[in-house]
């Protein structure tokens, strides 16, 4: 499991925090990751983690509340996903391995692919989704029979629309290949090259065309996105106390939230120590713990911990971090000065 990297395209809530610790409904992204692994029947798991490793062994401890027995890979540096795997090599010894990515989300989870790789026992297994921009993926190319032909990560003439999903399925083979790559032009040893070096020494590798949802949560839009596929699926549940106060659909209230003289359009989570006051909540917004919104209105958002709102008209398709205080400014009175001709027509916002 990769815990690293820097999480650029989601600063600056990963200046401070780690991108795969970011929550959706309230769930670290790293935990359905986690969740998948253990649901498959796998055991151990090695994270890779690097700057942002205390907090992640903070957040996962030893891997027993999900069943797992974790163990942690310090990588000095996020030189390239081939880089974790020769980081991984003396835990892995020559054993076969799931590599996952841990700001991916994948629904369904990867049983029946891992069934599929136990069976067929190839040398690698990866998966593939169509984008609408390969650039900003690895892509693989396929021949007419639907043979995995070439790999490249990030061109920017891409020779196919099918990207490379975040969970890829190796033998030991993989590691003779990864020894023998040299850093690409962004400076890292790419999985795509090992899998090319794969292909080239006649190795075995099958690709399967993922037909559920997956998204890379590596920006805002996605982690919204998943946000909101993970609360389409809740169910409704009032725990809290609710007051003077509309539920309208799929609305989950955590016992010790309190919602008072507001209206709140599931689907909706509200976190345990979260307060709503005078406010409205519409559809997919996800609030977690020790929150306050006050007098305002959000949707389509995610709230992270101990952040408050107050005072605010709207606030849609946003991120709020941690502890982050959102208010608003008095209304400042404007005048208008007008010269206008006879017979005119002026419509001024008010």
């Amino acid at each position: 499991m990769l815990a690293g990297g820097s999480g650029s395209r989601l600063r600056p809530i990963t200046h401070t925090s780690a991108k795969q610790l970011v929550p959706v409904a309230n769930k670290p992204v790293l935990f359905y990751g986690l969740e998948s692994i253990a649901e498959a029947g796998i055991r151990e798991v090695g994270i890779v983690v690097g700057d942002t490793a205390a907090e992640i062994e903070a957040a996962v401890g030893d891997g027993s509340r999900f069943g797992l027995d974790v163990t942690y890979l310090p990588q000095e540096a996020p030189l390239g996903l081939a880089h974790a795997v020769t980081i991984a090599r003396d835990y892995l010894g020559d054993d076969d391995f799931v590599m996952y990515l841990g700001d991916n989300f994948i629904v369904g989870g990867i049983g029946a692919l891992l069934d599929r790789f136990r069976v067929s026992r190839p040398d690698a297994q990866i998966l593939l989704t169509r984008v609408s921009d390969p650039r900003a993926f690895g892509v693989v190319e396929l021949d007419t029979d639907g043979r995995v032909i070439g790999l490249e990560e990030k061109p920017e003439h891409p020779r196919s629309d099918l990207a490379l999903v975040g969970v890829y399925m190796f033998s030991a083979r993989v590691h003779d290949a990864v020894s023998r790559l040299k850093p690409s032009w962004r400076g890292e040893l790419e999985i795509t090259d090992a899998i090319q070096e794969l292909i080239d020494a006649d190795c075995r590798v099958e690709s399967t065309l993922v037909s559920g949802y997956w998204k890379d949560t590596g920006n805002v839009a996605d982690m919204l996105e998943v946000n909101r596929l993970v609360l389409d699926g809740v169910e409704a549940d009032c725990s809290g106390v609710v007051d003077s106060s509309e539920l309208v659909g799929r609305v989950v209230i955590e016992e010790g939230a309190t919602v008072t003289g507001s209206r709140i359009v599931g689907p909706v989570v509200v976190a345990a120590g979260s307060r709503i006051h005078d406010s409205y909540i519409g559809p997919f917004t996800s609030i977690d713990r020790g929150c306050s919104v006050i007098d305002s209105e959000v949707e389509y958002s995610i709230v992270l911990r101990g952040a408050s709102i107050v005072g605010v008209r709207r606030v849609e398709r946003s991120l709020i971090g941690r502890e982050v205080e959102v208010t608003s400014t008095p209304r400042i009175l404007r005048s208008h000065r007008l010269v206008l001709g006879d017979h005119s027509k002026v419509q001024v916002a008010s």
